[in-house]
């Protein structure tokens, strides 16, 4: 068994997991598991296969950061927690800079950091179990993990001062309901739902899905005669490429044959009987 709390797990399928994998503690983010999140997640950058599977094993998905780590320390508290931040951010930076697509597969608590953390998937599938609550004004602290930049671009500046200010939770069903994720499914199903995903996009257009990506990253921020500028040479480029040719031969001869076929197929008019 491994005592590493992060671990990176390779597939054949082309996906590459990132897993966090101390179950007995909710996955909370200590030093240690903080560093070892950011030491996995920059190895992932360096091979990110042809997508990303983010995803926790036990009951939760991540509890956030580890209080009892935190508290006790006195003076050394704030140094303490700086290293902690500065160790996850780095990891979710990584995460968020991945060409390719992410996918989080979410259940049970993400709370503090660790909506951060989720929020970091280019899509997020969430377990019916799934509960996500920022909970940091209740103990005194403030929003880490990007959760307070990335929550005014899923949410708008209201629901995103709603969940930080007051704390309260969202059920998987909820934060589907809110745009905060891409669906929810039953929790036997979320593993495989969550590969699955992660397995079709790594089978897809590499260079259309990271040019896609690249689009939507920059679109965030650009202005829109900017962003269109931008869309138009993404999709010449990749128009002129062989990948784009091939497939749009092969959509073209597909769709040939299906009209053919249902014209063999279709009755035929009645003839005249005089």
């Amino acid at each position: 068994m491994s005592t590493q709390p992060v671990r990176v797990v390779r597939h054949a399928d082309g996906v590459v997991e990132l897993l966090l994998d101390d179950p007995a503690r909710g996955n909370a983010l200590d030093l240690t598991t903080a560093e070892a999140l950011r030491d996995a997640a920059v190895h992932v950058t360096a091979d990110p296969g042809g997508a990303v599977l983010l995803r926790a094993t036990g009951g939760n998905f991540c509890v956030g950061g580890d209080l009892r780590a935190f508290a006790g320390r006195g003076a050394d508290t704030a140094s303490y927690v700086q290293a902690v931040a500065d160790a996850a951010h780095e990891a979710v930076q990584a995460l968020h800079a991945l060409p390719v697509p992410v996918v989080s597969a979410v259940r049970g608590a993400a709370a503090g950091g660790g909506v951060g953390l989720a929020l970091a998937g280019d899509l997020v599938v969430a377990a019916r179990s799934a509960r996500f609550r920022l909970a940091y004004t209740a103990i005194g602290l403030t929003p880490d993990c990007g959760a307070s930049w990335i929550l005014q671009r899923l949410l708008g500046p209201r629901r995103a001062a709603d969940l930080i200010l007051t704390n309260r939770v969202l059920t998987g069903e909820d934060a589907e309901r809110w745009g905060l994720v891409s669906r929810v499914v039953e929790d036997d199903e979320l593993d495989d739902t969550a590969h699955r995903t992660a397995t079709e996009l790594a089978a897809g257009s590499g260079a259309a899905l990271r040019a896609a990506k690249a689009l939507l990253r920059a679109g965030a921020e650009a202005p829109l005669g900017e962003h269109l500028a931008a869309e138009a040479h993404s999709i010449a480029t990749l128009a002129g490429g062989a990948e784009a040719q091939d497939a749009m031969a092969a959509f073209l001869a597909a769709r040939s044959r299906g009209r053919g076929s249902a014209e063999r197929t279709a009755p035929q008019e009645p003839q005249s009987v005089s």
